[in-house]
């Protein structure tokens, strides 16, 4: 699979071993940690600034030391992408689905956008112009994502079922790319299924490897039913193997994070 860009390992390690400090790092440290990841001085530095212009870092000293904390948007974002990411249950169709419904001034389309784009972030489907549809599951996230972003006087939320008519795992195949997603599952596995780490070090590498790769598959695909998925889908495979080596390598890594502090 494509080789994840520096910016994203940065919020990865971010995400992993910043929080814990009140989301703040010192650029020492964070310049260590992202060569032990094959990441140069340069290509942190410039990564960085594309992520203070994005609202997700701002500049912090801290007893004398350069470094960069996590902004608000930043940890929310965090927060949020928690909740996903290490999801291990899937959507059933008991559980029923939110639609979402927007109407957005055409005075104001740049919010139209933001909505558009922010919905297909958190692994919403398209049934119809101006209505989304995901797992009942997404309903807190959804709100969450509403409200902080300023969008909750556009949208209305539903939790609903279907009812009639049609086949509704044909519809899923049509308001979700089903194939592109069994596409990056299968390069998921491919480029982690022989992962071994031979001390703390590897294991830190894999691991912030390893999580940045999957972290955006659970957005892509937001836990949809397996009732409705293929046979032998491999995104239940692709899922089994990111906890397995969650498993065996959060700890190590975490020690190696530690003592490079």
């Amino acid at each position: 699979m494509e080789t994840a860009q520096p910016r994203h390992l940065i919020v990865t390690v971010y995400g992993l071993y910043a929080r814990g400090a009140g989301g703040w790092m010192s650029v020492a440290r964070l310049i260590s940690l992202m060569a032990d990841l094959g990441i140069d001085q340069a290509a942190v530095r410039s990564s960085i600034s594309r992520l203070k212009r994005r609202g997700m870092l701002q500049a912090q000293r801290q007893n004398g030391a350069a470094g960069y904390e996590l902004s608000e948007e930043g940890l929310a974002i965090l927060k949020e992408g928690d909740r996903r990411i290490f999801r291990q249950e899937r959507a059933t169709l008991a559980d029923g689905w939110l639609l979402a419904v927007f109407s957005v001034p055409e005075s104001e389309r740049y919010k139209r956008h933001l909505l558009r784009s922010q919905l297909t972030r958190l692994g919403f489907g398209t049934t119809a112009p101006g209505v989304w549809i995901a797992p009942a599951h997404l309903s807190e996230a959804t709100e969450d994502m509403l409200r902080r972003l300023d969008l909750s006087g556009y949208a209305d939320l539903f939790h609903s079922k279907h009812l009639a008519f049609g086949d509704l795992a044909e519809k899923v195949r049509r308001w979700w790319d089903l194939d592109q997603l069994e596409h990056l599952y299968n390069e998921f596995v491919q480029a982690h299924r022989a992962e071994h780490a031979s001390d703390d070090r590897d294991a830190f590498v894999k691991y912030v490897r390893l999580l940045t790769d999957w972290r955006r598959l659970p957005y892509l695909d937001p836990g949809l039913p397996a009732e409705l998925l293929p046979a032998d889908w491999v995104g239940i495979k692709a899922a089994d193997l990111f906890f397995t080596l969650q498993a065996q390598l959060a700890a190590p890594a975490e020690r190696h994070a530690v003592t490079s502090s």
